[in-house]
């Protein structure tokens, strides 16, 4: 079957269905060849004598979900994106000025270019589904929407909540569509071919004139906010929380704000596009945009991956499982696993313990209740799928079992032991250690091939990566069964061989530790955390993080790394001060910052430098010397690991995990693909000097050395 099936039209007497399904594909996208037959059906449609046109998807839970990325990523000069973006420019203008009412049918995903097509539309209607999603993710990409987005969203919808969808790479649902005016009406998803075509007829009744496209404000309040004076207090706020959420360090958004402040108002479409083409290229041919493409096919991995190689392994599909410690951790593992319509039993030794995990799960639910993202009724129903006890009730239903109690070998081989006799003997018991042996712990079940680590990070609802943690006798089924789980829950999964502090941890206490020494040598706290999240764009400085993990965790881990590594892991001199402080980070109000009763950071406790036994701070290095200790130190450990142990298999592994597990800048493409922009060889070198002046910790390892003779990359 050719193209021209994928995209056709079906006459309904005076109406013309322009029917979406592209043969072959699992969605509708424009590609180069999409868009050819697209500018051959509107010249058909332009010549006919139809009165109205709905375009409509015959794709289950996809309408349009956007432009052709593969394409898009191959495409690096400014002269090529200008010829793709000048040919759907003259695509979507024919398709705007054809003579007949246009209207779109929209069921499932209308993103980026899908979504700019339907703007060029009189009406549009959308069904109620939970898969239909309307908006444009362009700024995700580092990119902004380049075939009429930033022109036609802000004058169907208005300046204010255009620039909440384009600068957050937003999409909304059918009814939100509906109160913002993207969409004219919100209708049963089996009703929407038929609500379209009476639509439709209603129109051609009316006149089938044209619609202007000019945003009305609603209410006094909409039309003050969207008035001439407004406009630039409208655009002020909106780059002072780009600002505020980026750094600046993407382009993208900044360039979107520019755009629709340029554009806003314009009598002259094709003056106003060719201002969007202008800025699209510009972002779009920065290293920053490329980076951003390669992560999004990086996540588009992981969904083709099952965690093994061998095509032909078969998950147990998980419908059960239980929770092992309703604590903060154990409760946020039961609400993510419910919000998925998993049944989760959670078990502890007290009522009150329970109770914890009951409120913990409660209160992330009742944030979704109260920015509308659930009802009422489905708060309840999530909830249902959580059950709690004291004993082992219920176990041998369940096909997974996720161990999370106190981080001690002993207690946790025999609570694996005694947990493994109330389950079935294909049932799999994973457990969510962060720097303990998986190895050893599997050592305690009596079948070690159903033994995994199912490493979350904290806070779980909030961090996407999900280490699965496979063991000498873990089985392929095993871990492809905790691959999918943590895909089932929302989560991105990376398998890694075991061993000290698996992969993330084992890349970030170099990093920590090297943040203490730097406070050792004079640093600042927050001068040492603002180099790190102002300059170099992490979500947050090294102390900060420390105060999260929680102090106590990682003196604990450090000293588990330098029994584990040796030398490699130097123990800073301040740490017997820093555990006899009493100091827990943000879970008690005291670590490098001081803290709220709700954990709100304050400031950095001045006192804390006196209690380390350290003389005030001078800040005596330099930022380029401050944040390079800091890298290069993971890049060493990351080059070790990868290399020498393989305790992941790719570079892109590495990457993913760090940008998922610590919010490394995703701008930068991840550590090694960071490391790569600078060199080998001059990480190497710059190493090999702070090793001399500061010690052997930052000698650079083996594999390291040798990928830097030849100045060779990680990927």
């Amino acid at each position: 079957m050719s193209i021209q099936e994928s995209l056709k039209i079906t006459p309904k007497g005076d109406i013309a269905l322009l029917e979406w399904d592209l043969v072959g594909e699992k969605v509708n996208k424009l590609s180069s060849p999409v868009m050819f037959r697209l500018k051959e059906v509107v010249e058909e449609l332009r010549k006919s004598s139809f009165k109205a046109v709905i375009l409509i998807s015959r794709k289950p839970k996809i309408f349009i979900a956007g432009a052709d990325i593969e394409e898009i990523k191959k495409i690096t000069t400014r002269e090529e994106f200008s010829k793709v973006l000048d040919q759907a420019h003259e695509i979507f203008n024919a398709m705007e000025d054809l003579p007949m009412i246009t209207l779109a049918a929209i069921n499932g995903a209308c993103l980026g270019g899908g979504c700019e097509m339907v703007l060029t539309c009189d009406y549009r209607i959308c069904s109620d589904s939970k898969d239909t999603k309307i908006g444009l993710p362009e700024t995700k990409l580092g990119i902004i929407p380049g075939f009429g987005g930033c022109v036609r969203l802000p004058r169907t919808v208005g300046i204010e909540a255009a620039l909440d969808i384009i600068l957050n790479g937003k999409a909304v649902d059918g009814r939100k569509a509906e109160k913002i005016g993207l969409v004219d009406a919100c209708v049963p998803a089996e009703q929407l071919e038929a609500r379209a075509i009476k639509f439709a007829k209603e129109k051609i009744t009316e006149g089938g004139r044209k619609r202007r496209k000019t945003f009305k404000a609603r209410g006094m309040a909409g039309k003050i906010k969207s008035s001439f004076a407004m406009r630039p207090v409208v655009y002020m706020m909106a780059r002072k929380q780009v600002m505020s959420a980026t750094k600046g360090f993407y382009p993208a958004p900044l360039k979107a704000i520019d755009v629709v402040k340029k554009t806003y108002g314009y009598s002259n479409r094709e003056k106003a596009l060719g201002v969007e083409a202008d800025g699209f290229v510009e972002v779009a041919t920065t290293p920053i945009s490329k980076n951003l493409i390669d992560l999004f096919y990086m996540m588009e991995d992981v969904k083709k991956q099952t965690g093994v190689e061998g095509k032909d392994v078969k998950s147990l599909g998980v419908k059960h499982m239980a929770v092992l410690g309703a604590g903060t951790m154990g409760g946020g593992i039961a609400q993510v696993a419910a919000d998925r319509g998993i049944d989760v039993r959670m078990k502890d030794i007290n009522n009150d313990a329970l109770a914890l995990g009951f409120r913990h799960a409660s209160d992330i639910f009742v944030k979704y209740l109260k920015r509308k993202k659930i009802s009422k009724y489905e708060y309840e129903d999530k909830m249902a799928h959580i059950s709690g006890t004291l004993n082992y009730s219920g176990f041998k239903n369940v096909d997974v079992v996720v161990e999370a109690i106190v981080e001690d070998m002993n207690i946790k081989k025999k609570v694996i032991a005694e947990t493994a006799k109330y389950c079935r003997d294909n049932a799999i018991i994973a457990t969510n250690t962060s720097s303990l042996s998986v190895s050893e712990m599997a050592e305690a079940a009596p079948h070690p091939e159903n033994f995994v680590g199912m490493h979350f990070f904290n806070p779980v609802d909030k961090m996407p990566l999900v280490e699965v943690i496979r063991g000498p006798k873990t089985s392929d089924a095993a871990t492809s069964t905790i691959f999918e789980l943590a895909k089932k829950m929302g989560k991105t999964p990376v398998v890694v061989k075991d061993g000290p502090g698996f992969l993330v941890n084992r890349l970030l206490m170099p990093y920590m530790i090297e943040a203490m020494f730097l406070l050792q040598d004079g640093m600042s706290i927050d001068v040492v955390d603002r180099y790190y999240t102002h300059k170099f764009g992490m979500p947050m400085g090294p102390f900060r993080l420390m105060d999260e993990v929680g102090l106590d965790v990682c003196i604990k881990v450090v000293k588990i790394f330098h029994k584990s590594l040796g030398d490699r892991i130097e123990v800073p001199k301040l740490i017997e001060a820093l555990y006899n402080s009493k100091r827990l980070g943000k879970k008690n109000g005291r670590g490098f910052y001081l803290y709220d009763g709700k954990g709100k950071q304050l400031s950095v406790d001045r006192g804390i430098y006196a209690e380390l036994k350290l003389a005030q701070p001078t800040n005596p290095l330099s930022e380029k010397e401050c944040l390079e200790r800091g890298i290069f130190t993971m890049i060493n450990e990351a080059a070790l690991a990868l290399v020498e142990d393989r305790i992941v298999q790719s570079a892109d592994a590495v990457d993913l995990a760090m940008i998922m597990g610590t919010g490394f800048p995703p701008f930068r493409g991840g550590l090694l693909k960071y490391a790569d922009s600078l060199g080998s060889q001059y990480i190497a070198q710059e190493l090999e000097i702070y090793a001399t002046k500061c010690g052997a910790r930052l000698k650079p390892s083996q594999p390291l050395v040798n990928l830097a003779k030849g100045n060779r990359k990680f990927h």
